[in-house]
C-alpha cells in the first residue's frame, strides 16, 4: 500500500496552480486591453534583437531556462547555471554548462545577447556580473533580464521571509506547486530601477528599455483575492509593479 505523504500531495495540489494563474491573466487582460505578462513582453523583446545570426547566452538557465522557445532560430545558444542538479534535470535539448555569472568561461566580446529571467534578484555581487556580462558581449550587444521589482509589496514580504529560508522553501512549494529544491536565496540588489541604471552606467551599459510590470495574479488564490489584488494595482504607484524588464546594450 503507497505511503501517504503530506508534503507530496500538497507539492501536486498547489493553491495557486499555473492552470489558476493563466485564467486569472486572461480575466486581467480582458479588464485591461494591451496589458501583457512580464514572460510575454519579454519574449518580444528578445525577438526583437533575434536574429539566425546571433550568438546568445542563457545566464541562469536553471530547467527551464529564458530562450527555450526560440533558441534554434539562433545560430549559437548556449546556457550557463551554477547548480549542476539543475542542468542535469533539463535533458536533451539547448547546450549548456555549469557556471557563475561572476566568471563566464567565454571570451571577450562572444555573444549578441545575453537573457536572464529570474537570476539577478539572487546575485550576491551583482555589479560584478554586470561587469562580466558586458566582457562577453559584442559592441552594441544586449543584455535582456526579467525580475522582480524591490519595491513591490510582495516582494517585499519575500525578502522578510528570507529571515526563515525553510519556510519560504515551504511557501513557495504549498503555493505554486515547486520542488524546495528549486527555490534559492534571494538577495534583491540589482532589484530597482534606480539601481540597474547606476549598474549599467558603472558597467558600460545604455538602458535601452526599463520597465515596472503589474501582474496581480501572483495572490490570486481565489476571485476574491483577485479583485482585491487588482484594486491594489490601481491603489499602488506605477513604480510599485511586482516585475522589471530591462534592455541594456553594450556601449561601443
Amino acid at each position: 500500500m503507497p505511503v501517504h505523504n503530506p508534503a507530496t500531495a500538497m507539492a501536486r495540489s498547489p493553491l495557486l496552480p499555473y492552470a489558476a494563474q493563466t485564467t486569472f491573466r486572461d480575466q486581467y487582460r480582458a479588464a485591461r486591453p494591451g496589458w501583457m505578462s512580464s514572460g510575454d513582453q519579454f519574449d518580444l523583446v528578445v525577438r526583437k534583437h533575434l536574429t539566425p545570426e546571433s550568438a546568445v547566452l542563457d545566464l541562469g538557465c536553471g530547467r527551464t531556462g529564458g530562450i527555450e522557445r526560440f533558441w534554434r532560430e539562433a545560430r549559437v545558444a548556449v546556457g550557463v547555471d551554477p547548480d549542476l542538479g539543475s542542468l542535469v534535470a533539463r535533458g536533451q535539448g539547448m547546450p549548456v554548462m555549469q557556471g557563475g555569472g561572476e566568471h563566464l568561461p567565454f571570451a571577450d566580446g562572444s555573444f549578441h545577447m545575453v537573457v536572464s529571467v529570474w537570476v539577478l534578484e539572487h546575485l550576491e555581487n551583482p555589479e560584478n556580473v554586470f561587469a562580466e556580462i558586458a566582457r562577453v558581449l559584442k559592441p552594441d550587444g544586449h543584455f535582456i533580464f526579467l525580475t522582480p521589482n524591490a519595491l513591490n509589496p510582495l516582494v517585499l514580504g519575500n525578502r522578510v521571509g528570507q529571515l526563515a529560508p525553510w519556510l519560504q522553501k515551504q511557501l513557495v512549494s504549498n503555493v505554486y506547486g515547486r520542488d524546495g529544491a528549486d527555490t534559492f536565496a534571494v538577495r534583491y540588489r540589482a532589484n530597482t530601477s534606480s539601481r540597474i541604471r547606476e549598474m549599467a552606467a558603472a558597467t558600460g551599459f545604455d538602458v535601452a528599455e526599463l520597465k515596472v510590470m503589474a501582474d496581480p495574479t501572483y495572490v490570486a488564490f481565489n476571485a476574491l483575492l483577485f479583485k482585491a489584488a487588482m484594486l491594489s494595482d490601481r491603489v499602488l504607484p506605477a513604480g510599485f509593479g511586482v516585475h522589471l524588464l530591462g534592455d541594456l546594450q553594450k556601449r561601443q
